[in-house]
């Protein structure tokens, strides 16, 4: 049968069977593993993820309602890509890049199937300012000029990574909508138009010229992260928790206050209520260090329970793409997927339809390499510009019952080096953030400590040590204490209880919605952390000398380490060695 041709897209074969958003089409023409086709008259998205023989498997991103056996299928010959240039700051998209707004002000509240508008503006122009001239050799992934994208970031143009050596014939500087040709590049069997974007396939990772060691540190302003489990620009992480215990609370803290340049918060299959909640609040907020909008270095992907469960699982990479690629530029991106669990959900549900063989629990047994695929494109790496740039990875998971024992929670420990578990028992007890300090970890520990003793004190990585020793005793001790009651403990094993109970109080939790308290600087944090852990030196030396536990948690110091997290802001650091000072006035016997 011969090759049709409609709309200039060749059909590739006739749909045979529909099953949900599984589409087994016949083949007319031989189709390639990957592509993109689309699905009947209504244009439908999919990717062909399947070839098997004559007949290939299409998942479909939207809804494939009234699609009937007979329907065309058509081929792009393209795999699944991103539009990657400016404007997309601010942007809120679907899980295959589609702007939202922009549907919105077209068909109204509902996604109308087949509706693919553009993912960048046609027709906003751009002012250009080349850092390359005329004659100058130029290789693929080179920064070559720039654009003032948000008051914030500067969007650098960059030449395809694809592109070989090559030597520029023309580049000007002016205004340029994104498909205007701003320059011409001349490579060894052909000349290329430079335009303000390219396009990149989701699935493949962008090259780098070489992987770095983490050492800086993500500053959140979470004391119980930034203090105890910390994590790099360009680590991975899993905050897992079950229903209720603030996840999302925690991205949400993480997005608003981290030192990264860029975020891109993913909305992998979440209620339509808590992406609504996100899209109505991030529009509002203010970047704490400018004061500009926190939307001019923000990329919203929202992809809720409701829409097609395929888009979910093309999310995540479409998210990390965009991470990517202002990666690439020499900025630090930090990525929010909330929730994994969700997405792996829309694997499980795909692998079923396509009638694959289950592994625990009903998950494909593909689901740790997608998982590792995921988690390996997060790092600090050299860029092809030889910028240093990095991509964090922040997952939430939402183990079924609060049971980090299921496959998603299980093979996610596996490729992450933070773990942020959250506690509901903690939660019950208004204790934010969650994060359990005997169930949580951190490898980047070791790293970081450098970071820490140079940039904030020698002495951080000792008094990390005797709190988190603490911590620990203080389990055994509750034990006991269940066994025979508070009454029968010494004095000394008491004071331990109230120190770690003051550690608890003052310094893990936090509140959100405290001007104060919200965010503490890592100065602060230092002072907080050295100040508790210097009052339990000299009250065990006081115990020792004959002093009562009554006696000490009368000293006026004592209930002013426990307001001290309200007492000064960020900027009063300096007020904190008052305290200090007061503790080593107390008397030696």
């Amino acid at each position: 049968m011969k090759t049709e041709e409609i709309d200039n897209k060749k059909i590739i074969g006739k749909v045979k069977r529909v099953n949900g958003p599984i589409v087994i089409g016949e083949s007319i023409t031989p189709p390639r593993m990957l592509d993109v086709a689309e699905v009947s008259e209504y244009h439908l998205v999919g990717e062909i993820m399947r070839i098997d023989g004559k007949y290939f498997t299409i998942q479909v991103y939207e809804d494939t309602t009234l699609v009937r056996p007979g329907d065309n299928i058509y081929g792009t010959g393209m795999p699944l890509s991103v539009e990657l240039g400016p404007g997309l700051l601010g942007m809120i998209y679907d899980g295959i890049q589609r702007p939202l707004e922009s549907i919105r002000e077209v068909h109204g509240a509902f996604i109308k199937r087949g509706s693919h508008p553009p993912s960048l503006n046609r027709e906003k122009k751009w002012h250009f300012i080349p850092s390359k001239k005329e004659g100058d050799k130029v290789k693929g992934g080179e920064i070559i000029g720039e654009i003032q994208e948000t008051p914030l970031i500067k969007h650098k143009i960059m030449l395809p990574p694809e592109y070989k050596e090559g030597i520029i014939k023309k580049l000007e500087e002016g205004d340029y909508t994104i498909e205007e040709t701003v320059g011409i590049i001349e490579l060894e069997d052909r000349e290329e138009e430079i335009k303000l974007y390219q396009r990149w396939p989701v699935r493949k990772p962008r090259p780098v010229k070489e992987k770095l060691n983490v050492s800086d540190l993500l500053v959140t302003g979470q004391r119980v992260i930034d203090t105890l489990f910390p994590l790099p620009k360009g680590g991975t992480c899993a905050v897992p928790g079950g229903f209720g215990t603030g996840k999302t609370m925690v991205q949400h803290q993480l997005a608003k206050w981290s030192n990264a340049d860029v975020i891109v918060y993913i909305g992998c299959g979440e209620r339509g209520n808590e992406m609504t909640d996100v899209l109505l609040h991030f529009p509002q907020l203010t970047d704490p260090n400018t004061g500009h909008p926190l939307m001019e270095r923000t990329i919203l992907i929202a992809n809720t329970s409701n829409m097609p469960v395929a888009a979910r699982e093309a999310s995540i990479y479409t998210g990390v793409t965009i991470a990517e690629y202002y990666r690439d530029m020499g900025y630090d991106v930090a990525i929010m997927a909330d929730s994994t669990s969700r997405w792996a959900e829309a694997l499980r549900e795909l692998s079923g339809r396509m009638e694959e063989l289950p592994a625990e629990e009903g998950f494909p047994a593909y689901l740790p390499t997608r998982l590792a695929e995921f988690y390996e494109r997060a790092g600090r790496v050299k860029t092809l510009s030889d910028n240093p740039g990095s991509v964090t990875i922040i997952g939430a998971v939402s183990p079924p019952g609060g049971d980090f024992s299921e496959p998603v929670t299980q093979h996610t420990k596996r490729f992450v080096r933070a773990f942020w578990a959250l506690d509901r028992h903690l939660a019950n007890e208004r204790h934010y953030p969650a994060i359990s300090w005997l169930d949580s970890y951190s490898e980047y520990v070791e790293d970081l400590t450098e970071w820490w003793e140079k940039n904030i004190d020698p002495q951080w990585s000792e008094y990390r040590k005797e709190i988190m020793n603490l911590l620990y005793k203080e389990i055994r001790l509750q034990q006991i204490v269940k066994l025979v009651g508070p009454d029968a403990l010494p004095d000394s094993q008491k004071f331990i209880l109230e120190v770690c109970k003051m550690f608890k109080v003052a310094f893990l939790q936090q509140n959100a919605f405290d001007k104060i308290d919200t965010y503490t600087v890592p100065e602060k944090q230092w002072r907080m952390l050295k100040i508790i852990v210097l009052f339990y030196k000299k009250g065990d030396n006081l115990l020792k000398s004959g002093f009562t536990l009554q006696q000490i948690k009368e000293f006026p110091v004592y209930n002013e380490i426990y307001r001290m997290k309200y007492s000064y802001s960020n900027e009063e650091i300096d007020k904190f060695d008052a305290i200090i000072e007061k503790i080593n006035r107390l008397p030696q016997k």
